[in-house]
């Protein structure tokens, strides 16, 4: 098995959003706001090359919404989900599976295109994966996350044929363990795999940035911020001791890290590119 992260660029968010009840005087260090509160985020994916499978972990926010939606996330940077693919030695027909950690709008935008006046998945030979509990979840929203569940990202999946569900149809990739959490948003799945003798998980909003890993620091986007922090700290103590990598979906300039545990409790210890924290 090996592994790539794929950069689409990077987005916009308000910072006080993104760090809960975190003071600014102590986020701004981390990740600084321009003049109206908002922080620069990566919409960071990953792809998994196994045997003859090629799986697309997220899509970013893609491509598709028009200029309005746009002008509040002040999309920016050279990089594409297409492009990193093709950089990565493959287009989109080579994808066999797309699994979607959740359906937020910045996590599963590019799984559907729009060509003339139809909507389509992005991925035309790919098996879409989605949580059963999520996806239901999704299709009916509460009024907290309705913003964030788009019908246009996720009827097209349903439409097409392409979707399955990861706990009834059996995802199923060797050296791969998939984990839920409910606490940033219901049974959001997050891919812990085994690679090169070492353990990679991709954090996706459980853990967004390296900023992230102290206990507190928890998005107000989080439906359930105290179950986010339970769930957090059982990942954390396990990848302090047993030295795992998290990949980091979210953080603008650090890819992945491992991490420690310290007198201030769980802390970044190394951070760089994924494939040098992996070696081999």
């Amino acid at each position: 098995m090996q592994l790539k992260t794929l950069d689409t660029g990077f987005f916009k968010l308000d910072g006080g959003a993104m760090f809960g009840v975190v003071p600014k005087t102590l986020w701004n260090k981390q990740n600084p706001a321009d003049e109206r509160n908002l922080c620069t985020w990566a919409m960071r994916c990953l792809l998994i090359e196994a045997g003859d499978r090629l799986v697309l972990v997220d899509t970013g926010i893609g491509r598709k919404q028009d200029e309005k939606f746009f002008s509040h996330y002040d999309l920016h940077g050279e990089a594409s989900l297409a492009d990193s693919i093709r950089n990565a030695g493959y287009t989109e027909t080579d994808i066999t599976d797309v699994l979607l950690t959740h359906l937020h709008f910045d996590h599963v935008g590019g799984a559907v295109v729009r060509q003339g006046d139809r909507l389509l998945p992005a991925f035309p030979n790919a098996i879409f994966w989605s949580h059963s509990a999520h996806w239901q979840w999704a299709t009916a929203p509460n009024p907290r996350e309705k913003a964030s569940f788009l019908r246009e990202n996720l009827l097209p999946l349903q439409e097409s044929g392409q979707l399955r569900f990861i706990d009834t149809d059996g995802f199923a990739l060797p050296g791969t363990e998939l984990l839920h959490v409910d606490g940033h948003t219901e049974k959001m799945t997050l891919p812990k795999l085994q690679v090169n003798g070492r353990m990679v998980l991709y954090a996706a909003d459980l853990i967004p940035s390296a900023a992230h890993v102290p206990l507190p620091w928890v998005m107000s986007y989080d439906v359930r911020p105290l179950l986010t922090m339970q769930e957090k700290e059982a990942v954390l103590k396990q990848a302090a001791a047993e030295n795992w990598i998290l990949v980091f979906e979210h953080d603008p300039t650090t890819e992945a890290a491992t991490v420690e545990l310290t007198e201030k409790g769980v802390r970044v210890k190394d951070r760089g590119r994924l494939a040098d924290l992996i070696g081999g």
